[in-house]
């Protein structure tokens, strides 16, 4: 039976209109993010923490639940308060911060077209900026401290053999950890030139070269797990459990040797060693190299350059041999002491 009374319609009119935060969120979320923007996974997880977070603060803050959220009552204030309760109350870095406000920023951005009777607040939360923070140190490994925690694993057991081509793909690929733990054996070609097909950010690819050292462990290691053709999608890092090793997972595996390295007393590097370090690692020891920053913005899948030159602020030994570098000698003549100049030594005793 068709209910079409005006008091029903009524009743669900107001319904939509009290709950469509939610119906524009999933929206967004199963949609427009995977369909029309095409993201990763990865970025959908991280915008869906967002919006957890979200969510949870209009009920412990307001006292409204999800399924009463409307967008007319989200404001540009009750956005900067929710900003401020992520640093004041949950301990979050102004980067962390910046990332939750550029998940909003990109909702918002979707919803204008869909809400024009809101427009003018969605465009006040649209010009939130994001806030100012001092830049980070990037950490790095020397060469030597590569090296030292490369011969940390034990290669006379499986789990060290796999370790051990873990971390040197992982190092000598420049690649993100999400990118390792996502490879395929079909990803892998040993023939020379030996390369890896990464899957970054944005569902972006990109193959980079990678060295005979390397390429020698990948061919052993492929081996011992018997991959089948070129055409194996089997995945090429996997746990006892036979299954694809998880972000921390790898994170436990480096954890486990990078303890082991300090024994060695030329491992000076005393901060947190993550994995994301290795990839800063062969940044900066390619710049060392001199290669050009427009080279390693490819190497490492950088969508701009901008994002590639805070590796030229690394470290004091490249600042100091780029200067060195340009350097001109002006040739600038000696000027005589005026000690000698024996008329002034004269009309300086007459004044006295």
């Amino acid at each position: 039976m068709i209910i079409s009374s005006p008091e029903f319609q009524t009743v669900i009119i107001f319904h939509m209109k009290t709950s469509d935060f939610s119906r524009h969120l999933s929206g967004f979320l199963t949609k427009y993010l995977p369909g029309t923007l095409n993201v990763s996974n990865n970025t959908i997880a991280s915008y869906r923490d967002t919006y957890k977070l979200f969510l949870t603060f209009w009920e412990k803050r307001y006292r409204i639940r999800p399924e009463k959220l409307s967008i007319s009552i989200v404001t540009c204030d009750a956005i900067l308060e929710f900003l401020d309760w992520l640093e004041s109350e949950r301990g979050c870095s102004i980067s962390t911060r910046n990332q939750r406000l550029a998940a909003l920023h990109s909702f918002f951005r979707h919803v204008q077209k869909e809400s024009p009777d809101n427009l003018f607040e969605i465009q006040r939360i649209l010009l939130i900026p994001m806030k100012k923070a001092p830049k980070p140190f990037i950490k790095f490994l020397t060469l030597d401290e590569v090296e030292i925690l490369l011969s940390q694993p034990d290669i006379a057991s499986k789990s060290g053999r796999r370790d051990l081509t873990l971390i040197a793909l992982m190092y000598d690929s420049g690649a993100r950890v999400q990118e390792i733990i996502d490879l395929q054996m079909k990803d892998i070609r040993l023939q020379e030139p030996s390369v890896v097909n990464l899957h970054g950010k944005g569902n972006k690819s990109r193959t980079v070269p990678i060295m005979k050292n390397t390429s020698i462990l990948l061919r052993k290691y492929m081996d011992e797990q018997k991959c089948r053709s070129l055409q194996d999608y089997s995945t090429l890092f996997c746990n006892q459990q036979k299954q694809k090793l998880t972000r921390k997972g790898v994170a436990y595996i480096l954890k486990k040797y990078v303890r082991s390295a300090y024994a060695n007393p030329n491992f000076t590097r005393k901060d947190k060693i993550t994995c994301h370090v290795l990839r800063h690692s062969r940044a900066a020891h390619m710049l060392q190299a001199g290669i050009p920053l427009i080279y390693i913005r490819d190497f490492l899948g950088h969508s701009s350059v901008t994002s590639t030159e805070i590796y030229a602020r690394l470290n004091d030994e490249i600042k100091r041999k780029a200067i060195e570098e340009a350097y001109i000698d002006l040739n600038i003549p000696d000027y005589p002491s005026w000690q000698e100049d024996a008329d002034l030594m004269d009309w300086l005793s007459n004044l006295v």
